[in-house]
């Protein structure tokens, strides 16, 4: 009789051995294979605590049905001070296996690929690889457009941009890697805007560049041009001043200018275009400083240049997403509306509960990027 408690005894303590040395195997089997796979798919190792926790999991589901079931079926206890031990043991065991697993399936995926050449990821999904891998490489379209409101970027710059890949930290959100991407076409390339969308996945679907307008052009009130002349400025003249034109004894008052620069005896000025022939550009004139009150136009001039936004006009198609929708529903500055019903009228500072209608042109003050939004908006239909 004791012979064979003894050698039930023996056969319980064997089976259970082997039962929690086949859910160690197991799980170091599991563990193994999300190694690999994570290899595979980030082309870096995989965390241990994450390869853990998935071959613990194969050690829980075992545990959970087998208590499970036997208080069902056989109205057992949970938990005992025996199953308690047993489970513990066997947590353990599957955490080494698991660990062990891990670095095993971890070296065989990196001599496989080593070896075979086999790529990690390709096509649709190598885009989030390379946002998961060790850096953020991200590739320029082959199509770079120009931002409406500056002036075109060179055909060799975007030659040099086009199909260049640029790399990046990874961990980086859609916004940082939109704000590091601009950055680094200004500074690598003399871009003096950007304009690029890009997806979840790090890819550049629209890229538009644009040089800051410069000169003295863009800054020109209608109706006038700038002439540069010979003449012997005021002390501290400088560009803003309102002058009076004479000629160099003095005889003649010729006609009002803005001073735009300096440089010596030479003078550049903005004057009405009717004005422009009775300047001779090889004589010489004297300049009468005016005392004048602060010029807002010239200032926002000022201001625009050297601000990131641009001015646009925005015309609005009938049956569009503007059609019928209020200025506060904008994400942008509209400093104006032109209504052609209303004899062009233009109402400055419109209301934000002003309802814009179709045929209308708004003067909108925003970024490229928000301009060209709403520019679709415009003519996209509701």
């Amino acid at each position: 009789m004791i012979v064979l408690q003894a050698i039930d005894l023996t056969s319980d303590v064997l089976r259970t051995v082997a039962r929690a040395g086949g859910l160690a195997i197991g799980a170091g089997i599991v563990a193994g294979i999300c190694a690999f796979v994570y290899r595979w798919y980030a082309d870096q190792r995989a965390p241990l605590g994450l390869v853990v926790l998935v071959g613990l999991s194969v050690i829980a589901i075992d545990l959970n049905t087998r208590v499970a079931l036997g208080t069902v079926i056989d109205e057992q206890a949970a938990v005992d001070v025996g199953a308690v031990l047993y489970h513990i043991g066997v947590i353990v065991a599957g955490a080494f296996a698991s660990a062990a697993g891990q670095r095993v399936g971890d070296r065989l995926a990196a001599d496989v690929f080593a070896t075979t050449g086999v790529p990690t990821i390709s096509g649709e999904v190598g885009r989030v690889v390379k946002a998961v891998g060790r850096v953020l490489t991200v590739e320029m379209p082959s199509e770079i457009d120009d931002i409406v409101g500056y002036d075109p970027v060179s055909e060799e710059t975007k030659t040099k941009i086009a199909g260049e890949s640029f790399i990046f930290p990874r961990r980086l959100t859609v916004a940082e890697l939109r704000e590091r991407l601009t950055a680094r076409l200004k500074a690598d390339y003399g871009v003096g805007h950007v304009d690029v969308e890009l997806d979840d996945e790090g890819t550049v679907t629209y890229l538009a560049l644009g040089r800051r307008a410069a000169g003295i052009g863009p800054t020109l009130p209608p109706e006038s041009a700038a002439m540069a002349i010979r003449a012997d400025p005021a002390y501290a003249a400088g560009a803003g001043d309102i002058v009076q034109i004479w000629r160099g004894d003095g005889s003649e008052r010729i006609c009002n200018a803005e001073v735009r620069g300096t440089a010596g005896e030479i003078v550049t000025v903005a004057i009405d275009a009717a004005d422009t022939p009775k300047l001779d550009s090889s004589e010489r004139y004297r300049l009468v400083t005016l005392s004048v009150d602060s010029r807002p136009d010239r200032e926002f001039a000022s201001l625009l240049r050297a601000a990131t936004e641009t001015l646009g006009v925005v015309e609005i198609d009938a049956g569009s997403a503007l059609d019928g929708a209020p200025v506060g529903s904008l994400d942008v500055t509209v400093i104006a509306v032109s209504s052609v019903v209303a004899d062009e009228r233009v109402e400055t500072i419109p209301d934000r509960e002003r309802v814009l209608d179709a045929e209308e042109s708004i003067y909108v003050l925003a970024t490229p990027e928000a301009l060209r939004k709403v520019e679709a908006a415009a003519t996209t239909p509701a």
